[in-house]
């Protein structure tokens, strides 16, 4: 006798149980399906849902105008002039034209995923999901490690902080991840405080710095004779710029961020989901006005702490490293204002990898589930936080919580972003015949797709890192398709007028379904299949049965209605389904026709082709072995034998 299996230990269950709860919310929206339930909410002015998506542009003033220094050196502030010029010539167009193609937060991902159809949509906008995570994951590393920096350089803290700086990094690290543990809840005024509290700072550093430049002629005089003496013309400054660009592509962050926060946007009160013009507008100034701040500030950071600050003290192990501005608030306002500028340094830093951990909490729940790629656990939040968690561990050691390290790979994550984007609104304008805007978008495109390929050839690390993840996201989306691959699949079944009218000339119970391969329409095919079928299951002459054929729609969709329509063909009556996978969607029309009676019966003829052949058939193309796959899928969505719908096979 099998001995009875031990309940789980008390303390497993509850462990359990908290893991896989979840406040009750309403479902994210799925890809660019998004209905208007799912965009409703409380909406905020426009100018304060850009203090959320700043969190995460403006907090690269904490380290954005170090890493310039380190790798353009004199020449940063006018690479930075050349970022700036692509952030509002190129970057900002193309993100406008984003929000106005997609203003219900999908971002540039669907708006690839509607140029492309069957399969190839699917692992593009994985492979993309992939650049996603690398772009989200380094945020949170990278903001934490500098926010660390910031702690660690601070007068007050650096006696008992100095040399531990991978330890207070995973230890902001999880604290990120117990406060969405606990439940993490959209805070735009916390937003607005904090991103308010660090621009002013910011602008009074940045004009402390104009002040001591002003104060000393000679500073500015060594900068341009440094230049000078380096290039020996302007085109050779321009040009030397143009090269060392990429490596400043980092400053472009935000930007996808901006787009996917547009439905907490509050529009006209005239606005529809179907067409939310005020919501549109508005986030177009928020993506507009976002852009000019950042612009100027990186401008006036870069040209005050590259005049003001010595070379050496950017390098790794240098004051400056990682903190420029900060710096400075130390040297020339006094260490109480530098305090303060640390304290909300670190905060915008923290706050920024908390957007990033909700834009990686919200990217599985949009696309994934749709495509049956994500685990049943994955619907919960908290045992993401922890896989995430776990792997911005991974990273924080990896790279030794080096901000500089770190660079290369949040670069080519915000890139390849930022260049899908550029690719599909370019191919969104050639699809549409706006030929002006297509070859303005195209340079747009170029200028990325050759920033993308710099970063990637100076520092392949940050490549092998997305593809990691890439891979990551890959192995775990296929292995889950796999496995729910036995699941009913359809989430509505919908009949149309001449099919119930033609089920109503059938009252005879067990309603009795003949599989027929759609194509083959005409009465003497059906008439062959009819003797091929009574005598292959024994079914009576005197037994009544129904046609069930089904087309196939899209077989890399996961979910799907099913639309049944009747027809006669002769003294035949046809049920033909539409859905994307045959098994699934014969099981759910006859789960649908059960009613309150004995359940239908379908009768199907053995398939000649290799079990391999068919596995892989049924999992890609939607069809395989479908008489025992079809059998297999109404066990697992119905477990009671005597309402379960029979499958009878023969030949």
């Amino acid at each position: 006798m099998r001995p009875a299996s031990r309940p789980p230990h008390p303390l497993l269950q509850r462990a359990s149980s908290w893991l896989l709860h979840e406040d009750p919310q309403p479902a994210a929206p799925e890809g660019y399906y998004e209905t208007p339930p799912a965009a409703a909410g409380h909406k905020h002015p426009w100018w304060q849902v850009m203090c959320l998506t700043g969190v995460d542009y403006f907090s690269t003033l904490g380290y954005q105008p170090g890493i310039a220094a380190l790798a353009a050196g004199a020449l940063s502030p006018v690479a930075t002039l050349v970022l700036v010029l692509v952030t509002l010539f190129g970057a900002l167009p193309m993100y406008r034209r984003v929000a106005q193609e997609s203003p219900h937060g999908d971002g540039s991902i669907s708006m690839l995923e509607r140029l492309l159809t069957y399969w190839p949509s699917k692992f593009l906008v994985l492979s993309l999901i992939g650049f996603v995570a690398t772009g989200f994951v380094i945020t949170i590393t990278l903001s934490a490690a500098d926010a660390a920096a910031h702690m660690i350089e601070n007068p007050f803290l650096k006696p008992a902080l100095q040399g531990h700086q991978v330890g207070v990094t995973l230890l902001l690290l999880t604290l990120l991840g117990s406060v969405f543990l606990k439940g993490f809840k959209e805070a735009i005024g916390i937003a607005v405080v904090l991103v308010t509290a660090y621009l002013t700072l910011s602008l009074l550093v940045i004009a402390r710095g104009a002040q001591m430049i002003a104060a000393q002629p000679e500073l500015l005089g060594n900068w341009l004779s440094a230049l000078t003496h380096g290039y020996a013309t302007p085109l050779a400054v321009i040009g030397a710029a143009l090269l060392v660009f990429p490596k400043l592509a980092l400053g472009l962050s935000g930007f996808e961020t901006g787009v996917v926060v547009m439905p907490l946007i509050r529009g006209d009160a005239s606005d529809t989901e179907a067409n939310p013009a005020g919501r549109i507008r508005n986030g177009q100034k928020l993506l507009s006005t976002a852009a000019l701040l950042m612009s100027a500030f990186l401008l006036s950071s870069s040209f005050v702490t590259t005049l003001l600050i010595p070379a050496a003290q950017f390098q790794p192990g240098g004051e400056a490293n990682g903190r420029a501005l900060a710096y400075l608030a130390h040297e020339y306002l006094g260490n109480v204002i530098g305090t303060a500028y640390d304290i909300s340094t670190t905060g915008i830093l923290w706050f920024a990898g908390a957007s990033a951990m909700a834009g990686l909490l919200n990217i599985v729940p949009r696309y994934l589930p749709r495509y049956g790629m994500a685990p049943e656990w994955s619907r919960a939040h908290r045992p993401l936080v922890l896989i995430f968690l776990l792997i911005s561990f991974t990273v924080t050691a990896a790279f030794r919580a080096n901000v500089d390290a770190q660079a290369a790979a949040y670069a080519t994550g915000v890139l390849a972003m930022m260049t899908s984007a550029a690719v599909a609104v370019t191919l969104t304008a050639r699809k549409r015949g706006h030929q002006k805007e297509m070859r303005m978008f195209a340079v747009i495109s170029a200028i990325f797709i050759y920033t993308l390929g710099v970063t990637i050839v100076s520092n392949p690390q940050g490549l092998l890192i997305a593809l990691l993840f890439i891979l990551l996201v890959l192995v775990v989306g296929v292995t889950s398709r796999v496995n729910r691959s036995f699941e009913l699949r359809v989430s509505q079944v919908q009949l149309d007028d001449t099919a119930v009218d033609l089920l109503r000339t059938y009252p005879i119970r067990p309603l009795r379904l003949v599989s027929h391969h759609p194509g083959r329409s005409s009465e003497p095919e059906y008439h062959r299949q009819e003797l091929r079928v009574r005598q292959m299951v024994h079914l009576p002459d005197e037994q009544p049965f129904l046609f069930l054929e089904v087309e196939l729609d899209d077989a890399s969709e996961f979910t799907d209605v099913v639309e049944v329509r009747g027809m006669h063909v002769g003294p035949y009556g046809v049920l033909r389904a539409r859905g994307s996978s045959v098994p699934n969607t014969i099981a759910a029309v006859m789960l649908h026709l059960r009613g309150q009676g004995a359940p239908p019966q379908v009768y199907m003829r053995w398939t000649e082709e290799s079990p391999l052949q068919l596995a892989l058939d049924f999992v890609i193309g939607g069809r395989g072995d479908v008489p025992p796959l079809t059998r297999e899928i109404l066990r697992r969505a119905e477990p009671d034998r005597d309402r379960r719908p029979i499958v009878h096979v023969g030949g």
